[in-house]
């Protein structure tokens, strides 16, 4: 977690909760990281009616107000010798505050997970779900009331032959999980699912059972290798990591796996691997999200590049 040094932290007075700014401040602590309170206000409705000059003032007192919230939070992390920055825009959330992070350059995004009265599958509401898909740099949503530390953490981890971009994003993934369990000093575990592809073609051209059974020994085989190495190359013999080694489908194994160890944070990739089966992408990926009531934190290889451009207005920017 020491990669860590601008970290961009999402605050709406409307959830009325500290845990992601708990986990920020802490990490900001330690790292010896510049902290930046971010906000973003919607359009408010009716404004049209008013002339510009109305408008413009409404707007203006409203990123007042939202300034000023968010510079009331910052004494005491300055008292700490934490550099804090505070910035309000005004906009769609997910746009500006990905071309917040192109704009400054953040490696972190902390956020609070969009939860409506409890309900599961809306855990990660829609900025969650465009920032985990878009956003360049990591994204780490905390679960609400996410006070206490994390007690165990899940490392979703996908390691193939012959790609180095799949590769160091695997390797990335283990890093960041084994460097969060040390710091809360919590229980690491790391699931890779695997399943055979094209299983069903197989059964449907006419393999007989025993080729379909020998077809898995083969791939079970090789997906260990390739799970060995990656732990080969990322040492977290320190943390003696809870292995889960599963034949199955990753939308339905790491909820399952979430739910029945308890899992207080999911760290996962979130990159396309086109053509083969497993990868956690798009709808797979939701499929993992809208089931799991925990934190997550989802991370990009460096060769991604986000769909957002900085095309706004500075004007509309304001610290």
């Amino acid at each position: 977690m020491q990669r860590f040094k601008n970290i961009l932290l999402v605050l709406d007075p409307e959830v009325a909760d500290t845990a992601a700014l708990d986990k920020a401040a802490s990490l900001a602590r330690q790292n010896k990281a510049r902290l930046t309170f971010f906000s973003v206000l919607k359009t408010p409705r009716g404004l049209q009616s008013y002339s510009e000059s109305i408008a413009q003032h409404q707007r203006q007192k409203a990123i007042a107000e939202r300034v000023e919230w968010l510079r009331g939070m910052t004494p005491a992390l300055q008292k700490d010798g934490i550099d804090v920055a505070v910035n309000v825009l005004e906009g769609i959330a997910f746009l500006e505050i990905i071309r917040q992070v192109l704009r400054d350059k953040h490696d972190l995004v902390i956020t609070i997970a969009e939860e409506k009265n409890g309900i599961r599958a809306r855990v990660f509401g829609t900025t969650s779900l465009h920032l985990m898909r878009k956003c360049p740099c990591p994204v780490w949503v905390v679960k609400r009331a996410q006070l206490r530390p994390f007690k165990r953490i899940l490392a979703a981890v996908d390691p193939i032959a012959n790609d180095q971009k799949n590769d160091s994003l695997n390797s990335l993934i283990l890093q960041l999980s084994a460097s969060i369990a040390r710091r809360e000093v919590s229980d690491l575990h790391i699931i890779h699912a695997w399943r055979l592809f094209r299983e069903g073609d197989m059964r449907k051209y006419g393999s007989t059972e025993k080729e379909v059974q020998q077809a898995k020994v083969d791939e079970k085989m090789q997906h260990k290798e390739r799970l060995d190495k990656l732990l080969g190359r990322v040492d977290v013999t320190d943390l003696k990591p809870h292995l889960h080694f599963v034949e199955g489908d990753p939308e339905e194994s790491i909820p399952g796996l979430v739910q029945a160890q308890g899992i207080d944070l999911l760290v996962m990739g979130s990159v396309c691997r086109t053509g083969i089966a497993g990868f956690l992408i798009g709808n797979t990926a939701e499929e993992v999200l809208n089931q799991v009531d925990c934190s997550v934190m989802t991370i990009k290889p460096d060769s991604f590049v986000t769909p957002v451009t900085l095309e706004v207005a500075e004007s509309n920017k304001s610290r």
